[in-house]
């Protein structure tokens, strides 16, 4: 192993997992293992201790978050670069990263050649995202941008696009269909619009889409 190879420290609550990331590493002959956590805390201490090139980051931890962690060995070594891989692509949590500093965001489940590639391109300093988080941030700058104020800005995107297609008048399953996703999480993003808008069923949210201009298009055949 090359004195120049990227030390990489993963930091994830599921042994599993983390063995499986491990073996993903060490099969890159341009990259090393130095260390592995099972808490946001555990990372926070490693990463000081190790002194990673990449922090390879969930989210979800015990005792203490990713984002948390991620802000404070940004705080406590610059140099570390976070990549986060997770499970979450809700906005709230890409937008929480980035602003922890993380240089990268990509989902559970990406290909064995995309996270290795992510770890060189943010040890190298530059940013990267997959292809659904890069996606969805293109939409919501797009849309942010086209002058035009963005009806119920306390919505995330995935939730404007849950809203536009219950006004169009899909379904939950036809809204799983159409953007991918499970029908649970169909159901959770349902209950946040409802509690968002401030509205007890889907046909008053649904009056209150189509008055704002959502969900005007015919809907889906």
């Amino acid at each position: 192993m090359s004195d120049s190879a990227l030390r990489v420290l993963i930091a994830d609550d599921h042994p599993l997992f983390r063995q499986g990331l491990r073996g993903l590493v060490d099969s890159a002959a341009d990259m090393i293992v130095v260390g592995e956590a099972a808490t946001g805390a555990d990372a926070i201490a490693q990463a000081q201790d190790k002194r990673p090139d990449v922090v390879l980051m969930d989210l979800n931890m015990p005792t203490l978050g990713g984002i948390e962690a991620t802000r404070r060995i940004i705080a406590e070594r610059p140099q570390t670069r976070v990549l986060v891989l997770t499970m979450f692509e809700e906005d709230e949590s890409v937008f929480a990263a980035m602003r922890a500093g993380a240089r990268g965001y990509l989902l559970k489940g990406s290909a064995r050649d995309e996270v290795l590639r992510a770890v060189r391109t943010v040890a190298a300093g530059e940013a990267i995202f997959g292809p659904v988080i890069a996606e969805r941030l293109m939409s919501y700058f797009s849309s942010a941008a086209d002058g035009a104020p963005r009806p119920f800005p306390e919505l995330t995107v995935r939730e404007h696009e849950v809203l536009d297609l219950m006004a169009r008048g899909a379904g939950n399953s036809e809204i799983a269909a159409a953007l991918g996703i499970s029908l649970k999480t169909v159901r959770n993003h349902v209950s946040n619009v409802f509690t968002k808008l401030r509205v007890m069923t889907r046909a008053h949210a649904i009056v209150k889409a189509r008055e704002s201009g959502i969900g005007n298009e015919a809907g889906p055949g």
